[in-house]
């Protein structure tokens, strides 16, 4: 069976990352030099409050053609909403993601949100992810 992921894998993984704050919330809010890169999905249906989805997870990704990457490629691990049409972010579902794609994952919008002055400090080992 493959291992996969939840909430407490993106909590650690994020703040194995250096200069990660957590940000109080509902469910998981991480940021770096200031600057969200992962989040629990604040999901929004019609006529109903908000709810925090621990389950799913809000990334930063390069740019648009990355994000379209990812989401044709792959549908089941991989969404958006309307909400985010413009913006360099995905949701992953975590349940379908094994935690050592979520490290990549999790470097890889560490890195698109770290100034450029904290990247140097982005171990050796994490360097090569992605």
């Amino acid at each position: 069976m493959t291992t996969v992921s939840d909430a407490d894998d993106v909590r650690r993984l994020a703040l194995a990352l250096p200069h990660v704050e957590e940000i109080d919330s509902d469910g998981f809010d991480f940021r770096v030099g200031g600057r969200g890169f992962a989040w629990s999905y604040p999901e929004r249906l019609p006529g109903k409050a908000r709810v925090i989805r621990t389950d799913v997870a809000v990334l930063f990704v390069g740019d648009e053609a990355e994000k379209q990457a990812l989401l044709l490629g792959e549908p089941d691990l991989f969404f958006t909403t309307p909400g985010y049409n413009g913006l360099p972010l995905v949701m992953v579902r975590l349940a379908r993601v094994p935690p050592d794609r979520l490290r990549e994952l999790l470097t890889d919008a560490w890195r698109m949100r770290a100034p450029d002055e904290l990247e140097a400090d982005l171990p050796a080992d994490l360097e090569d992810v992605g």
